[in-house]
């Protein structure tokens, strides 16, 4: 990976286990230099935040690695953040109806797979957006998916890195499509386009695996032709199984970790959609997330100790390669 910058502040692995090209701890120099050229023209441009390189480099994969595009994507979803007040959802964003939901649209993080990467669960089959309606808006439940996304990157993801001892930048996705027909699913498309749109468009280079189980009939026959357009890497990572999908699933989750109601043993207490049990909630992994403390306090905290700025650039200045 490219030599450190001043915003590679990191406090968990950085390396991938797996050896995949354009990947944290498998990068090429040019990718490298790509790396650099990037975070460079955005800092021309006044971009301070989120210029560390696991970022930018998610953002150059999910462009193959064209510096043009990525930019573009990254400033777009910075204009995006702004707008929609994405910092601060994590600190200020509550959610007290979010048990209700669950009855009509599970949706959670839970436990992690054989790869230490976190679980999320949906349940598409059980969407009822009328009755959600009732309950919630639109733009509270696209509000609810930013901060998990955002919470995702931290607590989640960093205490999975730490400990399964390599970097955790995905998720495993399981989505139960028990109960969707493919006359039914239109009415859903929606919302679920307007999420997964935020999903692709912010918060690129998230997914590990995604298993699609309890599929429809026909179900598989629209999807071969669906993913003739669709990236190979992405094909690769989608697995679409019908009611038989026990022993695929379990090969990728541990038994214990997956709940009862998927052929796991896991019954959490309250019940696994609103226990988010995994690495982030033990003390052993977890720390306190970066956007616990607000960025004046981080400013504060910063400025009353004057040698810390200058300590910081003589670490960079070590840090740096020799010609």
């Amino acid at each position: 990976m490219a030599a450190p910058s001043k915003y590679d502040d990191y406090d968990f692995p950085t390396t991938v286990s797996e050896p995949q090209p354009g990947h944290p701890g498998h990068t090429t120099p040019e990718q490298d230099s790509k790396v650099q050229q990037l975070r460079e023209e955005l800092e021309k441009e006044g971009y301070t935040e989120r210029l560390d390189t696991l970022t930018i480099l998610r953002f150059l994969r999910a462009r193959k690695f064209d510096v043009a595009l990525a930019k573009a994507m990254f400033v777009e979803c910075e204009k995006w953040r702004k707008e929609f007040g994405t910092d601060d959802l994590p600190r200020t964003f509550e959610y007290p109806e979010k048990a209700q939901i669950s009855a009509f649209y599970p949706q959670y993080y839970h436990k992690t797979d054989k790869d230490g990467r976190p679980v999320y669960i949906e349940k598409l089959g059980k969407i009822d957006l009328a009755a959600m309606e009732k309950i919630t808006s639109s733009e509270r439940m696209l509000q609810n998916l930013v901060t998990e996304y955002e919470k995702l990157a931290d607590p989640r993801l960093p205490a999975c890195s730490r400990k399964s001892g390599n970097l955790q930048e995905t998720c495993c996705t399981i989505m139960d499509l028990k109960g969707v027909s493919l006359t039914s699913a239109p009415s859903v498309y929606g919302y679920l386009k307007q999420a997964s749109g935020v999903s692709q468009n912010y918060y690129p280079e998230r997914l590990g695996k995604l298993y699609l189980i309890n599929a429809p009939w026909g179900f598989s026959t629209v999807f071969s032709m669906v993913k003739s357009f669709l990236d190979p890497v992405t094909v690769k990572k989608i697995h679409v199984l019908n009611s038989s999908y026990g022993k695929e699933l379990l090969a990728q989750v541990p038994k214990e970790n997956l709940p009862k109601e998927f052929g796991g043993t896991c019954e959490c207490p309250g019940g696994c959609e609103l226990s988010d049990e995994g690495p982030w909630q033990e003390a052993e992994w977890a720390k306190p997330p970066k956007w616990a403390t607000p960025k004046e306090e981080q400013n504060v905290i910063k400025n009353e100790d004057p040698g810390l700025e200058k300590k910081d650039e003589e670490a960079q200045e070590t840090s740096q390669p020799t010609a």
